[in-house]
Order: structure tokens, then C-alpha cells, then sequence
């Protein structure tokens, strides 16, 4: 109670909470917007039975029940951010340009042009697959509208989010997410009561524990870090003194990051095989099957989706924390680790203590993320399919949004 009153104290964070919830008002408003010249109504028996329309419709905010305006969500800008965060690692340009603040400035805006062609590709994918689910047909002067209309919506969404993180009061694209994950969760409970009968009760139970078990780990998880001994070596008359301090390591350096990554990527192979299903060649045409099937069962999906969330979590540690850096900074500052040499071991010894937290780490995060797939083929309930991705992104941007608000607070009270 006394963190809320905190900020309603301090004028600039209490308008800048009431603008983002201003913000997310209008987001949500925009949801029920739907996309003119489509019928949306057929779409909740789809969404309900495909597994990958459904986890698109979660990450998109809930905006592809109703076919908005909206109905792609960020999810083309997330990948344009993928693609550039991997062009850096190919092309020693970009990476010298990620590390200039006029360099990401200049990858800022490339992403954002990036993201209107992702938009329309994306969007062109979406309506293939509903024409080829419902028996909509969605074409011409309505496919155009349809594509434009989508594609607006992304580029508003993206405006407004970066509207949010200049508050410094959380990530806009994940409170965006977040924003519609809560949104959700009323029809989710509802549709998740409804689907069981009082026989079923136990699964109901098993499935509220697994979520509280959920929420308390990523906790935990979140908060979970090792520190390092850091010696400081201090002058003085007896010969120097000695300060010890510590390095905190965290075991998941990248918060809910890796998830979004993984969700925009997993979405990206059955959006894309819906071009080439009906192609002339029959080989092309076999491996567009495949992957659209291989994407809906959901051992396969669940596997993919591990690997990807194992992946993301070292490869945005990778770009976040930078072990030669480091070293690099305590040499400079008379700090070394005890019992390692400065220089070159320190930023072997901090990789590789790091690979071995980050491996916990990231195997915890990809369990948590699969086993809603896991509750799913036990109960055989579909509503439980998103569960898992969407605590973890609920959890996560709480915690980042208090310890962003925390460090406003913290630096207001030393101006003072």
C-alpha cells in the first residue's frame, strides 16, 4: 500500500501510470474494432480448435477472436527485432551499431520499416489460413482493406507501446501483451468452469495449483540470483585495505523476452507454409502439409517451443550481459574476483559461471512454458493449452514494471 501512495505522491510517475492506463484503455477499445467487410463470427469455433490460432490469439493480446483492426498485435515488430538482434551477430556493422546510442537509434527506426512488409506477410498468412478453416473467401478490394487495415493497427500498436516506454515505468510492447492476457482471463476462467462437470472437478484443481505453483516459481526464479566476490583493493598508510563487494548474477537475465521471441517465431512456420499448401509442385506442396500439421500436434509444437525458449534465454543473456566487458570494467576499477587472475580468466571464469546459471534458468522457463501442453493431453482440455505462456508474461512484466517504478522512486528520492 505505502509503494501506491508513493506514487500517486510523485506527480511525474502518477501521471505517467494514469497515461498508460489511458493508453491500454484505447488498446483494448481498438480490439473490438473489427476489420471492415469480414464476418468475425465463425471464428470462435476455429480459434477454440486449432492450437496455433489459439496461442497466436493469446499473444496477439486477444485480438484475433474478433478479427481487429489490431489482430496482429506487436508480434511483426518482435520479429523485426529478431531479425536485426541475429543480423548483428552475423555482420560486425549492425553489431558495432547496437553499441552506438546513434547506432540503435538508426536500428530503431530500420526495424519499424521492417515491420510493415512482416505486417502484410503476416497478415496475408492469417487470411489464407481462415479462408482455408472457415470458408470465408477474402479477396480482392476486402482482401486489401483487410491488409492495410491490419497493418495500421501494428503500426498504431507500436506507436502507442513506445509511447509507454518512454514513461520508464515498463516495456510497452510486453505491457501491450499483458494488457490483453488480462483482458482474457474472465472468458478463459468461464470457458474453463464450463467445459468441466463436477466429475471433472479434480482437474480444475490440478490445474489452479499447477498456475499458483507457476506464479510462485517464476517468482522465485525471477528474483534468483548468485553473487559473485568482487575484492576491491583501496590505498591507505598500512599498505591499502582491502573492499568486498559482490557481482549479482541473475538466473533469468532476460525476463519474459525470451518467451515473446519464442511465441513470434513458433507462429512464423505454419503462418508461412499456408502460401505454398496449394503450390503446383507436389514436393513443395508436401512439406507446406507438413509443417502446417507439424505445428498443430502438440507434442511437436511443445518440443519446438522448449528448444526456442532454451535458445532465446542464452541468446539474449549473450546480448544483455557481455563477460569481457565486464572483466574489462573491474580491472579498470582495481576489482578482481578472488582467486581468479584479471583480464582474459575473469571473463572466462564469469561465462562460465553464467552458462551454468542461465542452463537452470532456461530449462525451467521452457518446462513452465510447455506444460500447459502437458495439462492439455492429460485432461484433454484445449483451454488449458495457454496457460503456462501467458503466467509467465503476466509475472514477468509485473515484476519489471515494479522494479522500474522502484527505480524512479529511488532516483526521485535522492534529487529530493
Amino acid at each position: 500500500m505505502n509503494f501506491f501512495l508513493r506514487i500517486f505522491r510523485t506527480p511525474e510517475l502518477r501521471n505517467g501510470l494514469l497515461f498508460i492506463l489511458a493508453v491500454v484503455t484505447i488498446f483494448r477499445l481498438t480490439a473490438h474494432i473489427p476489420v471492415p467487410g469480414i464476418d468475425a463470427s465463425s471464428l470462435s469455433s476455429l480459434l477454440a480448435g486449432n492450437q496455433f490460432l489459439g496461442l497466436l490469439n493469446v499473444f496477439s493480446g486477444g485480438t484475433l477472436e474478433n478479427f481487429s483492426v489490431v489482430a496482429l498485435g506487436v508480434a511483426p515488430y518482435i520479429t523485426a527485432s529478431i531479425i536485426f538482434q541475429l543480423l548483428g551477430m552475423i555482420f560486425p556493422s549492425i553489431e558495432e551499431m547496437q553499441k552506438e546510442e546513434q547506432g540503435r537509434q538508426k536500428i530503431n527506426r530500420l526495424t519499424r520499416f521492417a515491420t510493415v512488409p512482416l505486417c502484410l506477410l503476416q497478415g496475408y498468412a492469417l487470411v489464407t489460413l481462415i479462408n482455408k478453416s472457415t470458408g470465408l473467401v477474402i479477396s480482392g478490394f476486402d482482401l486489401v482493406i483487410a491488409l492495410v487495415s491490419m497493418t495500421a493497427g501494428t503500426i498504431f500498436l507500436m506507436w502507442m507501446a513506445e509511447l509507454i516506454s518512454e514513461k520508464k515505468m515498463g516495456n510497452g510492447m510486453s505491457i501491450m501483451i499483458f494488457a490483453g492476457i488480462i483482458a482474457a482471463f474472465p472468458s478463459f476462467i468461464a470457458q474453463t468452469l464450463a467445459t468441466y462437470t463436477r466429475a471433472q472437478m479434480m482437474d480444475i484443481i490440478v490445474f489452479v495449483v499447477l498456475m499458483a505453483v507457476t506464479v510462485i516459481a517464476v517468482v522465485f526464479v525471477s528474483e534468483g540470483q548468485r553473487n559473485l566476490p568482487v575484492q576491491y583493493a583501496r590505498g591507505g598508510t598500512n599498505g591499502g585495505t582491502k573492499v568486498i563487494s559482490s557481482l549479482p548474477l541473475r538466473v533469468n537475465m532476460g525476463g519474459m523476452i525470451p518467451i515473446l521471441f519464442s511465441l513470434s517465431l513458433i507462429t512464423l512456420p505454419p503462418l508461412i507454409g499456408q502460401f505454398f499448401v496449394d503450390a503446383r509442385t507436389q514436393v513443395v506442396r508436401d512439406v507446406a502439409t507438413w509443417v502446417v500439421t507439424a505445428f498443430t500436434a502438440s507434442w511437436f509444437y511443445a518440443i519446438v517451443y522448449f528448444c526456442l525458449v532454451v535458445m532465446f534465454t542464452f541468446f539474449y543473456a549473450s546480448i544483455v550481459f557481455q563477460p569481457e566487458k565486464v572483466a574489462e570494467n573491474l580491472q579498470k576499477q582495481g576489482g578482481f574476483i578472488p582467486g581468479v587472475r584479471p583480464g582474459t580468466p575473469t571473463a572466462n571464469y564469469l561465462q562460465w559461471v553464467v552458462n551454468r546459471i542461465l542452463l537452470a534458468g532456461a530449462v525451467f522457463l521452457g518446462t513452465i512454458a510447455v506444460l500447459p501442453v502437458v495439462m492439455k493431453e492429460v485432461t484433454g482440455n484445449p483451454n488449458l493449452l495457454v496457460g503456462g505462456s501467458s503466467v509467465i508474461i503476466v509475472v514477468s512484466v509485473i515484476i519489471d514494471m515494479v522494479k522500474q517504478t522502484e527505480a524512479q522512486l529511488t532516483m526521485r528520492s535522492y534529487d529530493v
